[in-house]
């Protein structure tokens, strides 16, 4: 079988390291892209996904390297706390560059490379936010609704070149930007606690969980798989429990 080549970006923590780690270990020849990305086993290429010329640089020097490209996983993203009132222009801006133009200028760098594999696949790292109104979390939320349209238009784009393009929506998840939200609470064990009692199955989403939806997307077996949104977030989405009392 063919070796498929992937490039993750926000390779060098959380979500992107573990579905990189998960990639390489089922067989993949796996680049990272990232501020800080990690070494080996992985190829690393260092860049800030909102400046265009800095992506187009690295995808190239990846695609180089990997000999080609048939997986994208756009996963590099930062957070954002408040209501529509609380950050200013500045932060909307930041956030949604990086969020959904950030995904955009490594699909658009990406795309030329996709079309020469043949059986190539796009996993958007999306959210929760997108379908669930969660509170402080307006800015954070609009950027992963956007990632989610998005998701689905790629995918009606791009289906007839032969390139699926889904998108997996973790809810809380305990990864290194969650812990740091949880430091700054003026309770982090209360804040945990009440994340964890958030999710129907009372506990936080880990990063390997999330790795391993990515991954199926982002394989053969998911061929038949496209304009799809799978939600790794211990039941928040769909489930409405009762009360325990």
């Amino acid at each position: 079988m063919t070796t498929l080549r992937a490039l993750v970006t926000g390779g060098g923590s959380g979500i992107g390291l573990a579905t990189a780690t998960l990639l390489a270990a089922r067989g993949m020849r796996v680049a990272c892209l990232d501020l800080d990305p990690p070494g080996e086993p992985f190829i690393g290429v260092k860049a800030d996904v909102s400046d265009d010329a800095q992506v187009r640089t690295a995808v190239a020097e990846a695609v180089e390297r990997l000999g080609g490209l048939d997986v994208l996983v756009n996963n590099a993203g930062i957070g954002a706390a408040g209501t529509v009132e609380d950050n200013p222009d500045e932060e909307w801006r930041r956030v949604l560059d990086v969020n959904v133009l950030g995904m955009v200028r490594v699909t658009r760098a990406a795309l030329p490379y996709l079309r020469e594999s043949g059986h190539a696949s796009i996993v958007n790292t999306c959210s929760i936010a997108a379908t669930a109104g969660l509170p402080q979390r307006a800015l954070y939320s609009a950027s992963k609704g956007a990632v989610q349209s998005l998701t689905l238009a790629m995918a009606a784009d791009h289906v007839r070149e032969g390139i699926r393009v889904n998108c997996v929506n973790p809810g809380t998840a305990d990864t290194p930007w969650v812990g740091r939200l949880l430091d700054a609470a003026d309770d982090p064990a209360a804040e945990r606690a009440a994340l964890n009692a958030r999710q129907p199955m009372g506990r936080l989403v880990s990063a390997d969980e999330v790795a391993a939806a990515i991954a199926y997307l982002a394989g053969p077996e998911a061929g038949a798989t496209t304009g799809t949104a799978l939600a790794v977030d211990g039941g928040m989405q769909g489930l409405r429990l009762r009360p325990l009392n």
